[in-house]
């Protein structure tokens, strides 16, 4: 068998996954305080041997050790932190964060139904990290998300401001009302963001071994952090990929018609 065959393969499978990752980009590219993605990869040479069933390698194939797997192994996704311009709204409620840190929020899940017992239960509570300051009141003033989930305060407090009154919130975070303070929003920071990983669509949560550290940031009410996306950036890698992926399809053909005089002329000799 041709290895060429496997190593334009696993190529082209990787530039499946690197447009899959792009087009997620993409399609956020318009998402308030969205950080876009990539992808890594290594060479063969660089893992010329495996662990015995590494699920990690192309197709969850298990591999023995000392095998040399020709082409490229897709290795894990990682997340660009860097932060995204600021668009003025003048909404009362916008908020944008400036520096490192997350606005905290409690997210409840759906509220279900007990298939055994047919009885409705509520839906649990967890704490939620979002750079997305989209927010406004709902209908007993609390300070909720675009998606209803509630803004926290320091020690975890909610916000509850009289959508009557006029709302200022300085660069510290304090929320005032005619003049009193009323609430701090709590902004949480962590020393290693490698301990993040996403949640549904613009949140984040900690994994194992995440710690928090405290924040030295400034907020601005009245603006939205945009993603940090560069679509005119990200069109070009579109581009690139396609490339990539069609000279290893070519390839394929390639080796494949080679295959078929191999075996349809030569074997006539």
């Amino acid at each position: 068998m041709l290895k060429g065959l496997y190593t334009a393969y696993t190529g082209m499978i990787n530039e499946q996954n690197r447009m899959d990752v792009l087009a997620n980009n993409l399609a956020n590219a318009a998402t308030t305080g969205y950080k876009k993605e990539g992808t890594t990869s290594q060479a063969f040479d660089d893992v010329l041997a495996y662990k015995i069933k590494d699920e990690s390698a192309v197709a969850n194939l298990p591999k023995r050790i000392g095998v040399n797997t020709p082409g490229v192994k897709i290795g894990e996704n990682y997340t660009d932190w860097s932060e995204g311009s600021f668009h003025e709204t003048g909404n009362t409620y916008d908020i944008a964060i400036a520096g490192q840190g997350f606005f905290t929020v409690e997210f409840r899940s759906k509220a279900s139904v007990d298939p055994v017992t047919g009885e409705q239960q509520e839906g649990t509570a967890s704490i939620k990290y979002t750079r997305d300051g989209t927010f406004k009141l709902d209908n007993n003033g609390y300070l909720v998300t675009a998606d209803g989930d509630r803004v926290l305060g320091t020690n975890n407090q909610y916000i509850r401001l009289d959508p009557l009154k006029t709302t200022n919130i300085d660069e510290l975070g304090n929320i005032s009302q005619n003049g009193t303070r009323i609430a701090k929003l709590q902004i949480t920071d962590f020393t290693d963001y490698n301990y993040l990983e996403k949640y549904g669509e613009n949140y984040y949560q900690p994994v194992e071994g995440a710690t928090t550290q405290a924040s030295n940031v400034k907020i601005y009410q009245g603006y939205l952090e945009t993603s940090n996306i560069q679509v005119v950036q990200e069109m070009v890698n579109m581009i690139a990929i396609q490339r990539a992926y069609e000279s290893n399809q070519k390839l394929i053909q390639t080796y494949d018609g080679s295959l078929e005089i191999a075996v349809n002329q030569l074997g006539k000799l």
